[in-house]
């Protein structure tokens, strides 16, 4: 089973989306879904900054700031 990861910070409105986005396909297509706040740990922070939402899976970076939710059904079917 596919994991997918999302790297969010408190208020952001694109995550908020993406998330949702994930969210809506997640029973579907059978992955494990994790949300991490980068805002509380400073090491993320400077890693991933004003990149948020980042998507991982499988720790990959898949995308950022937004989902495309035809490629993200494309990878985790792959």
């Amino acid at each position: 089973m596919k994991e997918v990861l999302v790297y969010s910070r408190t208020g952001c409105h694109l995550c908020e989306i993406a998330i949702d986005h994930i969210k809506s396909v997640k029973d579907d297509l059978g992955f494990n879904l994790e949300i991490k706040l980068i805002d509380i740990n400073e090491d993320l922070e400077k890693e991933y900054g004003e990149q948020v939402p980042v998507i991982l899976i499988d720790n990959k970076v898949h995308d950022y700031w937004r989902v495309d939710l035809e490629r993200f059904t494309k990878a985790i079917k792959s």
